[in-house]
This record gives C-alpha cells, structure tokens and sequence, in this order.
C-alpha cells in the first residue's frame, strides 16, 4: 500500500471534492493526525549493530546484581516461571525485561481506554491444559472447579454477544466463514470440513494420546498422524477434495490470524491444530468461548506479575554464559538513547526469548544441540494499529458492531472493538478500534525490509485498509488519535517439518545453568505453549 492510495482514501480524488466541504473537512482533517509508531527492540538492535560494524565495545557494566534465578524476558513464558517459582516458594529471583515489557502479551492506555498491541484473547482452556487452568484459578479469572470438565469463570472476562462478523459481497453476517450467497455445494464443504474437525478433536494415536491437545508436547506421536506435517494445510484441503473457494478463504485467514502465515505454507498438522485443539468448557459460557479484556493480554500478564512478587529490570539482555559459579548475563539499557550496561550473576538463567534472539545471545547454544542456520523458526511480521474515537462510525442498517470484525481481503485481519466488554447500559463516547495486519501477502524478508523503511503515513495507510473498506472516508472524521505497534518477528511460523524440528528438541529436553521456556519450542507462538515452558524451566530452575 502506497501513501498516496492512503491520502486518496479519506478525499476520493477528484470524486471527493464533487462529493462537498464534508468530505474535504474529513480529509484535511485526517492530514493531520501522524501516528506514533513503536519498534520495540528495534533501538537496540540498531545500537548493537552500529557497534559491530564500528567495532566498538559495549561501556562496562555499571552494576551488578546477584540472584538466585534470573528470568531473562518479561513475555508470558518469563511471567509463568516467575509465577511457578513462587508458588514453590522460591522467592530469590529478577527478571529483566527485554525490548517490551509483557512481549506479545502487552498492551496501551489512551487516557482510561486500554487496547492490546499484541494478544488480545485467550481460548476456554482444554482439559489438558492444567497449568493454564491452575493459573486463572490463581489469578481468580477462573472461580470454581479449575480443573474440572467444565470450570466457573468470573463472567466480566467471558466474551459476550455479538461477537464476530464479517464483511462478504458488501454486506455483514454472522460468523467469519462466508454463508450469504454461497451456493449449497460450497455450504455442504464447509459442514464436512467442521463435522471433520469435531470428529479429530477425539482422535487418538497408537499411542494412545489426544492428536491435537495443548500442550503440544502431550500430543501423540503416532506417525501416521505425524505425517500431515509434511505438507501444508492447503495441501491437505486439495488431497482432501475440499473446492470451495470461501472455505479456503475462511482457513487461510484462521492461519494469518493465529501464525502470520498463510496456508499454502503453514503445516497441515499446525493448521488442523488451529480447529481441533481448542474446545475448552465452562460452566457458565457456551463451548469454545474465549476471554477477553479490553487491554488485550496485558492484564493477565499484569496479573500474573503481581502474583509473583517478581522484581522486574528494565533493559535488554546481550550476552548469556556459563561461570563456574552459575551464569552471567550482561544487559544493555538505552536511556534517551545512551547506554548502561549492568551484569546480573545467578545460579540459573532462564532464557525466555524467542529463538532467534537467544541463538545470538547464548554463544555456545550449538553445544545443547541447536544448530542456529538449521534450527532457528521463520518468523512472521505483525502490525497492531490502535485508533483512538471521539465517536462510533455509522454502521450499516441491521449491522451491530461486534467484537471482532473481519473483511473478506487481505492483508488486514480486521479489527477489535476494545470497549465490547463495557457492560454499562450506554456505551461510553469514546472507543478504541484495534486493527491487526499480518503481512503475508509477501515474504517475510520483504515485509520487515519494508517496515523498517516505510514512514508513519504508510504504516497508516497500510493498517487503514479494512476500515476503509467497512466505512469509507467518513471513518476519517472519527479518529482522534492513532498509535502503530510495528514488531518484525513477532511469532515463529510452523511450516512444514516443524514438529520435526532436532534443535526445538534438544532446547525442550536440557536441563542445566541455562534453561529454555519460550513458545517458540512448541514452534508457533500461543499462551498455553509460552506457559508451559515456563513452568517448565521453573520446576527445573527449582529442582523440583
């Protein structure tokens, strides 16, 4: 998307000027609003490699702070071993931050309305999920029963009606898979493919295991079921005979949503896990339901930190090695763009990053049986594009507004209303739209490339596209503010052979000074796989 095609957005050409004063006060007045644009992680990543480069050193450390464990990334997989850690009574722990405090998990404030800039719902956790039931229970999200068939929730978090749309031939309906319009052939495939789906929710492998569950280490491993990932899930949908053009859509945009990757390159066995692994219960929310909060993950996250009692470091970690007395992490920390660095010895680390950033941070990562070149995931690109409203848009007649609203096009996702779960009897004045962009209709080579270059306005632009096309240039006269989190590697992408993948194993698998707990070992970034590592690594960091 072009600046230009944006600009053109709110005036229409020529066409708007005919159109009246309205539409050139709209137009002018969206001229005016420049986004804010967040990198995290990319100041110091350009700092780093400015040092490299010039062949400078880092300034010496500054401080040095000694703990027991130090949990090194503040995302959800750090935020459950730091939970972990004290709910076994382990007290003597830090944590340092990383680029962004919470990772993916974080979220904003405009004035009282808060959004997410990265998660924003978790699904009804399955039976074999215990540790992310065992969490809410702690955290009081769940109420009762945690770890019965189907648990109490405390109902302000449980998502309510309406809850999804999506845009089709001009027109709103229910739902994200299309249905108005589409011939009874195509309806028929969409009905085999979910009676499919329920029906490999209960398979089960040689071995005896769920095939689909969370964590997903607990699946089987039955190589006949190993086997579709192989290929990819459009490859499974064409050797399956599914044709309908609407149903490849609806499963294309499942595996942009969920992996930032579309499904001509996603694993089969990643893609069915999308459908087949999440059918969590409760007592008091229909099946499969989700929770949600108006900030996006950010008060879970935020939660779980104060359960804890961690001590929290702000600062990115540089360099992770092995002493004889334990390990030692050297931090960098940009304050108004100087350095600090400071040293943080411990007995253990763990090392709560994704991959990619811990194979360069960890220098003999190859001796645990991680080969860097080989091993290390693709990593998908993410936009989370948060509009401030001084008013709601008009909607369409016989259209609510939903929580999640979806276009039929890419490479928009569509967009959250923060404020769906406002349950007062008038809504409030003010709302936040949240519009999520996977850049997939490229590689993601060329997608970073070009967010590290593009400018605010084509930043914008490129995350205006779906609610451009939802409300037209009158949508400009509604926004007040607009603040663009742009993250390069936000999630590992499962394609094809991840569940194979030799380095992921050996990570899974050791135990030692340096510990691994981040979602990228499963190979695909969701909470329930970050929170298992984390608990993980904190058994191990606690010798339990």
């Amino acid at each position: 998307m072009q600046r230009r095609s944006f600009m053109l957005w709110a005036a229409g050409g020529a066409a708007a000027a005919a159109a009246g004063i309205g539409s050139i006060a709209a137009y002018l007045r969206w001229q005016e609003i420049t986004p804010k644009v967040l990198y995290p992680g990319r100041s110091e990543g350009h700092y780093l490699r400015t040092l490299l480069r010039e062949h400078t050193a880092l300034p010496a450390p500054s401080a040095t702070i000694t703990t027991d464990v130090a949990i090194l990334g503040s995302g959800i997989a750090g935020l459950t071993a730091a939970w972990r850690l004290n709910k076994l009574g382990h007290q003597d722990f830090l944590m340092v931050d990383g680029p962004q405090p919470y990772g993916n998990a974080a979220g904003g404030q405009f004035g009282e309305l808060a959004y997410p800039t990265g998660g924003h719902y978790l699904p009804l956790p399955s039976p074999e999920s215990t540790h992310v039931r065992e969490i809410l229970f702690d955290l009081g999200i769940i109420q009762r029963d945690p770890q019965a068939e189907k648990p109490y929730y405390d109902e302000r978090y449980i998502l309510h009606a309406p809850e999804e749309r999506l845009l089709f031939n001009g027109l709103w309906q229910d739902g994200f898979i299309p249905t108005e319009g589409v011939p009874p052939a195509e309806l028929a495939q969409h009905e085999r493919f979910f009676a499919e789906v329920r029906h490999l929710r209960q398979a089960r492998g040689n071995d005896g295991k769920r095939v689909f569950v969370f964590p997903t280490v607990e699946s089987s491993q039955d190589p006949a079921w190993q086997a579709l990932d192989a290929i990819t899930l459009k490859q499974w949908m064409e050797r399956e005979g599914y044709t309908s053009p609407t149903l490849h859509w609806y499963l294309n945009y499942c595996c942009r949503d969920d992996y930032g990757t579309r499904y001509d390159q996603v694993s089969a066995w990643a893609g069915l896990h999308y459908y087949c692994s999440r059918w969590g219960q409760a007592a008091n929310a229909g099946n499969g339901a989700w929770l949600t909060w108006p900030g996006g993950m950010q008060p879970v996250a935020t939660a779980m930190e104060q359960a804890s009692g961690v001590k929290r470091h702000a600062g990115t970690v540089v360099s992770v090695q092995t002493t004889d007395q334990g390990v030692e992490a050297l931090c960098l920390e940009l304050v108004d763009g100087q350095p600090r660095t400071y040293l943080v010895k411990a007995r253990k680390a763990i090392c709560a990053m994704p991959l990619y950033v811990a194979a360069r941070v960890v220098p003999d990562i190859a001796s645990y049986g991680f080969d860097a070149k080989r091993d290390t995931p693709a990593y998908a690109p993410w936009m989370v594009a948060n509009f401030l409203l001084k008013r709601f848009p008009d909607e369409l007649p016989h259209a609510p507004l939903c929580w999640d609203n979806v276009v039929y096009q890419e490479p928009g996702l569509g967009y959250v209303v923060s404020t769906h779960q406002d349950i007062r009897v008038r809504p409030p004045e003010k709302t936040v739209f949240s519009a999520y962009v996977a850049l997939s209709d490229r590689t993601p080579q060329q997608a970073r490339k070009w967010l590290d270059t593009a400018t605010p306005e084509e930043l914008l632009a490129l995350a205006s596209v779906d609610l451009k096309t939802a409300y037209g240039r009158d949508f400009a006269s509604c926004v007040e503010r607009v603040d663009i989190t742009v993250r390069g590697h936000a999630m590992a992408a499962p394609l094809p052979g991840f569940r194979s993948n030799a380095g992921l194993k050996a990570l899974r698998e050791h135990d030692g000074a340096i510990l691994f707990a981040h979602a990228d070992l499963s190979g695909f970034s969701v909470f329930e796989e970050a929170a298992w590592w984390g608990d993980r690594a904190a058994r191990l960091a606690a010798n339990v």
